[in-house]
């Protein structure tokens, strides 16, 4: 369990699923689960900092992350980064590889070790909502792996995401957490904001 509270520094880093329409102008805007944790962390006295970039694969993540950590000094750092790794192939033709997803992704997380930072890692995730996109899933699950197996050896929490909503969506229709399977809904943020804010402790 990770423990939150005055001088946390939390930065959200990914794609869209973690930008969500954030404000680019303003250093402080959050948006969708993480303006929920900043909320929350700024009753303890913490902030957080959304720097995610819709579009992004984990090599773009890679390319800023050194910096981000020199300006923001955040002591805890959470990512959910790879579902473009793999769309890009299937739009784009450009095919990230398991191995250079997890190179990546590795690379990423010793900067968050280097730097002192509490690792918080989440899972990417296609729900079946789009029948067309989920032929994605025979890229994605592999580099899922890749993300636990990484967990394992970086990670102080895991939002194991593709196997919470396989569970959600036996109760709660996919359409109604990701209309597309991919972006998530309102509802669909909040349980991501559930799940996340479940493997912390905030503390005064």
């Amino acid at each position: 369990m990770i423990e939150l509270g005055k001088g946390s520094r939390i930065l959200f880093e990914g794609d869209s699923v973690t930008d969500h329409m954030r404000d680019r102008e303003d250093l402080h805007s959050l948006s969708a689960y993480s303006k929920t944790v900043g909320e929350k962390l700024s009753e303890y006295g913490g902030v957080a900092f959304n720097r995610a970039v819709g579009g992004d694969r984990s090599k773009d993540v890679l390319a800023r992350v050194c910096e981000e950590f020199e300006v923001l000094r955040p002591n805890v750092f959470s990512l959910l980064i790879g579902v473009n790794d793999s769309w890009r192939r299937y739009d784009h033709n450009e095919p990230t590889s398991e191995d250079q997803f997890e190179k990546n992704v590795r690379s990423i997380l010793e900067t968050a070790r280097a730097n002192g930072a509490k690792i918080i890692l989440l899972e990417p995730f296609i729900l079946p909502s789009d029948p067309q996109k989920m032929i994605m899933r025979e890229d994605l699950i592999a580099k899922i792996e890749r993300v636990r197996k990484l967990a394992r050896e970086f990670a102080d929490a895991y939002v194991p995401l593709d196997g919470l909503f396989a569970e959600l969506v036996l109760k709660v229709p996919p359409k109604d957490l990701a209309e597309d399977g991919i972006h998530p809904t309102d509802l669909g943020y909040e349980y991501i904001a559930r799940w996340w804010l479940e493997r912390v402790t905030f503390i005064k």
